[in-house]
């Protein structure tokens, strides 16, 4: 295992690069995922200490794939961290928003800053892999009258200027990124908890489940349902709940053992909601 070193998704600059660095401090060491299932295999194998994981955006909702990569990788949720995604336009020292004539980015990213470009109709929009690596190449290759559209910590590690802040349209678009381990790990006033549930297969079964969740006083905040592969028509849920003690929520959990077919804790960890985030 490389001590201290955590899995994300993408390249240094990266949101979730971002993200390791607030929560884990500024010196984080990163090894960088192409993609979300290496992230979940590189935790799973020990190759990695922890993860960043994104798992829901306030507009564009939940990233369903990344709660199976959790469920069948056998990791646990240890902690929560929320940002603000904000989208700056950058380019090389020099540059101002009359010389850039081309703009590379992600397609989402792209998509959410259309508006500011509609005053600049001589710049041309072009579709890229990902926000940080196109600061990257623009910094590495030198490339005049280019700019990307990515993170403030992208332009601060590729020494770019940033010539826009804050150009997407939604300004309140923020995103949750789950901490992940192989080993779960017993956390400071823990209130939150991530579940797994496959119900019977009877009417009144998810009814009956999310009165128990009332009923023991437990506060969901959210369900998301996934097809579960070779069962057709049958489903698993996730739910994330907050508790006031860690008692009351276990009884919980025994209770729901009486409506479901097969439960898992995902992980119990301390809720940073918008209000709490670091």
């Amino acid at each position: 295992m490389k001590n201290g070193v955590i899995a994300i998704q993408g390249i240094e600059g990266s949101f979730h690069h971002q993200v390791a660095r607030e929560y884990f401090g500024e010196q984080v060491q990163v090894s960088m995922c192409a993609s979300f299932k290496e992230l979940a295999e590189q935790v799973s194998q020990n190759l990695v200490t922890k993860a960043v994981m994104a798992i829901e955006n306030s507009t564009a909702g939940s990233i369903l794939p990344n709660y199976a990569y959790i469920d069948e990788y056998g990791l646990e949720v240890i902690g929560e961290h929320y940002i603000p995604v904000n989208m700056n336009l950058m380019a090389l020292p020099g540059e101002t928003l009359e010389s850039i004539t081309e703009v590379y980015s992600h397609p989402i990213a792209l998509l959410q800053c259309k508006n500011f470009f509609k005053q600049y109709p001589h710049i041309k929009l072009i579709e890229d892999n990902d926000t940080a690596e196109a600061a990257k190449r623009i910094a590495q290759k030198g490339l005049r009258n280019t700019a990307a559209i990515a993170s403030k910590t992208a332009a601060e590690i590729f020494k770019l200027k940033v010539l826009a802040e804050s150009i997407h349209s939604q300004q309140t678009n923020t995103t949750r990124f789950l901490i992940l381990s192989k080993e779960g790990e017993q956390v400071a006033q823990a209130d939150k908890a991530s579940l797994k549930l496959i119900l019977k297969h009877e009417q009144g079964s998810l009814l009956k489940a999310l009165q128990i969740l009332d009923r023991f006083g437990l506060d969901m905040t959210k369900i998301q349902s996934l097809p579960i592969v070779d069962e057709p028509w049958k489903y698993s849920f996730f739910i994330d709940v907050i508790f006031k003690e860690l008692a009351t929520f276990l009884e919980a959990i025994t209770a729901l053992e009486k409506v479901s077919e097969a439960h898992k804790i995902l992980g119990i960890y301390k809720n940073k909601n918008h209000e709490t985030r670091q």
